[in-house]
């Protein structure tokens, strides 16, 4: 059973994550970006129910300091317990980021709430009111860290309209989004999800599929542990090197050591993929994001009830909070916006037929297969020829409707 749930928990929705060390930390995403020869810029954005998101801008190409032209602004949302380092983590040739900044766009990408670079709040102390602060799953992220940010780069940059690029959790926070408020599907020129996780009645996995029933277990157990926060600050030197690894130290708190393998962080951790399956390597200890576990357990719930909805908080306190027995599902008859949904045949995280569904329900959404078989669900970030698969048709299609 613990191996079942050691594959579950961390794994149902893919990390987009840094693929190789390159000597900097999470902290200093803007001072990577000025080495790599291009402009950056740090912001910070507060949501309205108080927590404060660092945003990083990339406002000009390479070697560029300024520009006589308009450069329509482009907003990229991170993964499952990833950051912004994500999208600048191949470097200048590969990045989506920088090669959409070198293609004339004005690059924003965002840090969702309870990540390392978004770990602050107008009164929650992360630490002292940490069941508080992390009670949040990617709803609140998509419905208010997202709308914030897309509110605070339009007005910015004066802009009506942006281009979104959301890869796994950034393309459910911009289904949250727009299918719960659906007015913000005007502010999106075009919008490219990158394996977005929603519709789940074909979860890939059976293995998973069947872990995913001990969800809530699994979740109460950890709050009665006080796990609430994976890949806490100082999290690096909770424990000695030499006999354990990075997934053991997801916790922070060696008390707390056991919860890292029971939702699957040792699992998902432990291997690096076969060689030319993936550029996906094991983490450099202070490139990971971190986040919430209630993120996870609400991706279990979804899985379990082969559905894509609200929080299940159990019967009574759903007729409470939903008037309904049930979580009410997210509405994607409402996402009006141009989306593109691309997706990979190979992905163990997202069926084609959940994106095919998903495609059928939103209006303005067509589909688009990964021309590479063996194209995985974090390749979207940590692969090479993103480029040539993916970013190359996302920048023509932008600047086609740029008319650029």
């Amino acid at each position: 059973m613990v191996r079942g749930v050691i594959i579950f928990s961390l794994f149902v929705c893919g990390f987009s994550l840094p693929t190789r060390r390159e000597g900097f930390s999470i902290f200093e995403v803007p001072e990577q970006i000025k080495s790599h020869g291009y402009q950056a810029e740090r912001h910070h954005v507060t949501t309205q129910d108080g927590y404060i998101l660092e945003v990083h801008r990339i406002p000009f190409g390479r070697h560029q300091s300024s520009s006589d032209v308009r450069r329509p602004a482009v907003f990229l949302m991170h993964g499952l317990f990833s950051a912004s380092n994500a999208y600048i983590a191949l470097g200048p040739e590969f990045s989506i980021s920088y090669n959409l900044a070198d293609a004339g766009f004005d690059v924003w990408m965002g840090n969702a709430r309870g990540n390392r670079l978004s770990r602050n709040h107008v009164s929650l102390n992360p630490d002292s009111d940490k069941f508080d602060f992390f009670d949040f799953t990617w709803e609140q992220i998509g419905m208010l860290d997202v709308a914030a940010m897309i509110d605070y780069v339009l007005e910015v940059t004066g802009e009506e309209k942006l281009h979104y690029v959301g890869h796994s959790q950034g393309g459910t926070a911009f289904l949250v989004l727009n299918s719960m408020r659906p007015e913000y599907n005007e502010k999106f020129t075009s919008v490219h999800l990158l394996a977005g996780v929603g519709y789940m009645n074909h979860f890939p996995n059976a293995q998973l599929r069947t872990t995913a029933l001990m969800t809530d277990i699994i979740y109460k157990t950890a709050l009665a542990t006080g796990f609430v926060e994976v890949f806490p600050p100082g999290f690096e030197a909770s424990l000695p090197w030499g006999r354990t690894t990075l997934a053991d130290r997801c916790t922070g708190r060696i008390d707390t050591q056991h919860m890292c393998e029971v939702t699957g962080v040792q699992h998902l951790l432990r291997e690096v993929p076969d060689e030319g399956s993936s550029n996906l390597e094991i983490f450099a200890e202070d490139a990971l994001g971190g986040g919430a576990l209630k993120q996870i357990a609400h991706y279990g719930q979804n899985i379990r009830d082969r559905t894509f909805r609200r929080w299940n908080y159990g019967i009574l306190e759903n007729r409470r909070v939903y008037g309904t027995l049930t979580p009410p599902a997210y509405d994607l008859s409402l996402i009006t916006a141009d989306v593109t949904m691309h997706y990979t045949v190979s992905d163990n995280l997202l069926d084609e037929r959940d994106v095919l569904a998903m495609a059928a329900d939103m209006p303005n959404t067509v589909v688009r297969k990964v021309a590479r078989e063996s194209f995985l669900h974090e390749d979207f970030a940590v692969a090479q020829d993103v480029k040539e698969l993916v970013t190359d048709f996302m920048i023509e299609s932008m600047l086609k409707l740029e008319k650029l």
